[in-house]
């Protein structure tokens, strides 16, 4: 036994050492010890046709999207701001999928929920605005959204042209694994109000702020020119930035070590179909809860049955 006992320590302790190393590399491995990150997906009020602003239904779209997964934990929050906020209690990340500007449901109770999304954001809770949810009116909280997820939609300012662009190439981002290139017919906002006035895109570093579009893509000067649907175009400082590639999803990462991200498309139900549509917010929202993307990206399956559950009854 003492003779043996030399070499079979090396041995074992070199297994160990190899096993641990195995553990640290393996990217879900963080992940699985601390459990799950909560997520909170907010729908907002029924607006617009059928099929279209469709929160309540693309909420729980998303949420059966997201349910078997280890890497989040999903709440959710139907027909606007929870009576009960308890629901936000323990949350990694927050999205708010809903109609905005001056009747948004984070400027509303005189500023009591603009300092509640304050102390999210202080204590590194990840922030992210889909569609209609990333216009405020500038004055209200224009300045907390550059902050919050790195810049807002304007009216007057920013445009919102329903057109199809092509997103074919993909910055090296966590959000952008496994999304193919592809393109599809949206109500796309461009020309936002981005962190310190930057035209959003390319990444930059601002007041240690890393901001970083992800879906960019060039309006042709028929969009530019507008109609736009509200109001009506053409706008000339839309115009004059003629070739300009617009971000229409873009991310932050704040020095605290929160993120934020906003997204600009959603306005038509069906498009939770398209698989790469569908997959680049997925991922957004697992990362902004600061779970670790798969390589492949967030895998889901849609069906027609699940585009028409739930929808509101509309007129």
């Amino acid at each position: 036994m003492n003779i043996k006992t030399p070499m079979h320590r090396p041995l074992a302790l070199a297994a160990f050492a190899s096993l641990i190393l195995a553990t640290l590399l393996t990217p879900s491995a963080s992940q699985a010890a601390d459990g799950p990150r909560k997520l909170v997906i907010v729908a907002g009020k029924p607006s617009h046709p059928p099929r279209m602003h469709e929160f309540n239904a693309g909420v729980q779209l998303l949420d059966k999207c997201l349910k078997d997964s280890p890497l989040v934990k999903t709440s959710i929050v139907l027909n606007g701001w929870p009576q009960d906020e308890k629901v936000f209690d323990g949350a990694d990340a927050i999205v708010f999928y809903m109609d905005g500007g001056g009747g948004h449901e984070l400027v509303r109770e005189n500023g009591r929920r603009l300092k509640m999304t304050e102390e999210w954001v202080a204590k590194g809770v990840g922030i992210g605005c889909m569609h209609f949810g990333v216009e405020v009116v500038a004055d209200q909280a224009g300045q907390q959204f550059k902050r919050w997820i790195g810049g807002y939609y304007e009216n007057m300012f920013s445009c919102n042209p329903i057109w199809e662009p092509e997103f074919s190439e993909f910055p090296v981002h966590p959000i952008t694994r496994g999304v193919k290139p592809f393109r599809i017919k949206d109500e796309w906002y461009f020309n936002m109000r981005f962190l310190a006035d930057l035209p959003g895109n390319k990444a930059e570093k601002v007041e240690n702020v890393k901001f970083q579009p992800i879906l960019v893509a060039s309006p042709s000067d028929k969009v530019r020119n507008g109609p736009y649907v509200y109001p009506a175009g053409p706008y000339k400082h839309i115009q004059d930035q003629k070739g300009r590639a617009e971000a229409m999803l873009w991310t932050v990462e704040r020095p605290d070590g929160g993120r934020g991200f906003g997204f600009t498309g959603g306005h038509f139900h069906d498009n939770w179909g398209n698989d790469q549509f569908r997959k680049v917010v997925l991922n957004a929202m697992v990362w902004l809860a600061k779970a670790e993307v798969p390589e492949t990206g967030v895998e889901s399956s849609v069906t027609k049955a699940d585009l028409d559950a739930n929808l509101d009854p509309k007129k």
